[in-house]
């Protein structure tokens, strides 16, 4: 299946789209070369740099892995730096979660923990400086009035009115807005570059603007915060950092980065900044404000609400670590955008949980089945795979008896010609067990069953010689007597169009409606309720993968849908 693939203007002396250059991706390629030719003396240090206003989302997995990966594939180290210059937004909630995140994943910052805000006094300092030497000015203007000025890309900028003060007026003025002298909106510092390049970035960009909100590290010591151009480069050159991967819409950025850089770097040391495609996803959307307002106005169940894209909530439906790096490593990296098909993350997802979930017999739609020749008292045990795909993974004991419950769906009265389960006069086998064969219903008043009746063959226990006879159907069950009650949440893709970023109008119209379905009463055999813990994976029988959620208590376990077994990704590619 064909990616729907957008063409992205850049200045890396790269084809745009090529991938893997010796085993390499491209981003890994420049990296390689940097080292062999000894830049920085051969060190290579990246980074993730998280704003913590919002949680992880499986597009910053993306990032992750690249800037954590290549660093281990180098033997280079990665910081995390949290982009904390924006205290009106800003929450330790999200900056434990984003950590717990980048755990799960398996990676580890160690002792490099940094954030923009342990640089607050050398940026402030290099502004000061900036003015004295008549590179940066203060500016009195509204927003609008900013914009309006910048022109557009084939019109040049006009001037600020304030563009020509004196050094003295503006660092007089710069540390008065500092010290909360002014109101916010009322002024910011701009550097004084070019009003009329090319690169609309170049028109005077904006390097400071006054916030009193307090910083949840700092608390009220800064009235003024620089912006992320001006704050980003300059705290990779305070960190050492070498390689600044980001994603593709700071291409145009790139020039600013390093104007701003070269103020402080020289010959023998300067980051490099590299731009790969961000990762987009069908029926779902990355925006941190879109995902916020879908918490906020309580349309999910918050952040980790299993349908949401962000790591919490994959983490909570049951998707892996492991999975979630095949993905990445099988969309790769590029100088394309893409939207990127949600069945091929299913996939992966899929054939993880293959390798190691355990298989057991849960009923979700029960209907009652009677042996009528099987002995009342009686009760066996019968031998279950914990996972064919594992020699290793051992066996476990479920009960049987006369009456078990087995999913309403695998009967039909009338059925249609290719229906290979349960009918009346038919035969099908009871998995691990025996095979039985209808011989009638029980209705109520209303004609509803409410038993069906049918008569096994003894010879046919799994195991032994009789067991060798073939029937077509094979259906999973649990004994009634020893069953326990369960919640399955099913959980659907949240929106409802392949594209919601791409329609018009409001994105919370296009929202699914049938994105959870939840279950009660399912039956679940005994030994599931005893092994079952919050997180752990399994495969019910027939049906799919679900997870233990965290809102299971002693008396009633909760079980996600992760994914379904049919895997359609895998059916499409084959044609």
């Amino acid at each position: 299946m064909e990616e729907n693939k957008i063409p992205t203007e850049t200045n890396d002396n790269i084809e745009p789209g090529s991938e893997m250059a010796g085993g390499l991706n491209f981003v890994e390629q420049f990296i390689k070369e940097d080292l062999a030719a000894g830049k920085n003396g051969g060190r290579l240090n990246t980074r993730f740099p998280p704003e913590p206003n919002g949680y992880l989302h499986i597009g910053h997995a993306k990032a992750i892995i690249m800037d954590f990966g290549a660093a281990e594939k180098f033997g280079g180290t990665c910081n995390l730096r949290f982009d904390d210059t924006n205290p009106q937004k800003e929450d330790t909630e999200y900056v434990n979660a984003i950590m717990e995140d980048i755990h799960w994943l398996g990676y580890d910052w160690e002792d490099r923990l940094y954030y923009a805000s342990d640089y607050f006094p050398k940026l402030y300092a290099l502004a000061e400086r900036m003015i004295k030497e008549g590179k940066a000015y203060v500016d009195e203007q509204t927003s609008e009035q900013i914009a309006a000025q910048k022109g557009t890309p084939t019109v040049p900028g006009q001037n600020s009115p304030y563009r020509d003060r004196s050094p003295e007026e503006n660092l007089d003025l710069f540390h008065r807005m500092n010290n909360g002298e002014f109101p916010e909106g009322s002024m910011v510092l701009r550097a004084k570059i070019d009003m009329a390049s090319d690169n609309m970035h170049f028109r005077d960009p904006i390097m400071y603007r006054i916030i009193f909100t307090p910083h949840w590290r700092t608390g009220e010591k800064w009235k003024v915060y620089p912006m992320y151009d001006f704050a980003h480069g300059q705290s990779d050159y305070f960190e050492g950092v070498t390689h600044s991967i980001c994603t593709l819409e700071f291409v145009p950025h790139r020039p600013l980065y390093e104007y701003f850089v070269q103020e402080l770097a020289d010959d023998t040391y300067c980051p490099r900044q590299i731009e790969f495609n961000r990762l987009n996803l069908t029926y779902t959307v990355m925006s941190k404000r879109k995902l916020l307002q879908l918490v906020q106005e309580n349309l999910v169940n918050g952040w980790d609400d299993p349908r949401m894209p962000t790591l919490c909530g994959l983490r909570r439906r049951g998707y892996t670590p492991a999975s979630i790096k095949d993905f990445v490593n099988r969309i790769g990296y590029t100088k394309y955008e893409a939207l990127n098909h949600i069945e091929l993350l299913e996939h992966s997802v899929r054939e993880d949980l293959n390798k190691h979930a355990t298989r057991v017999s849960v009923v979700q739609n029960p209907v009652k089945l009677v042996l009528t020749n099987y002995p009342e008292d009686k009760v066996e045990l019968m031998s279950m795979d914990n996972n064919p795909e594992d020699p290793q993974s051992g066996s476990h004991q479920m009960p049987f008896g006369r009456e078990l419950w087995i999913e309403r769906e695998d009967f039909m009265e009338n059925p249609p010609k290719k229906f290979f389960r349960l009918s009346p006069d038919k035969e099908v086998r009871l998995k691990g067990a025996y095979i039985i064969k209808c011989t009638g219903v029980k209705k109520d008043s209303e004609g509803n069953i409410e038993e069906i009746h049918a008569t096994y063959d003894p010879e046919t226990r799994s195991g032994l010689p009789g067991a060798d006879r073939k029937v077509k159907g094979t259906l999973h069950w649990v004994n009634v007597s020893t069953a326990i009650d369960a919640e399955v949440r099913d959980y659907d893709r949240l929106f409802a169009v392949e594209n919601p970023s791409a329609k018009e109008g409001d994105f919370r119209d296009l929202l699914n409606p049938d994105s959870l379905k939840v279950r009660t009463g399912v039956k679940i055999e005994p030994w599931l309720a005893e092994q079952a813990k919050p997180g752990d994976h399994f495969q019910f029988q027939r049906l799919g993968y679900y997870t233990v959620d965290p809102d299971s208590t002693d008396g009633l376990i909760v079980f996600n849908k992760t994914i379904g077994l049919k895997d359609t990704w895998a059916k499409q590619s084959k044609k």
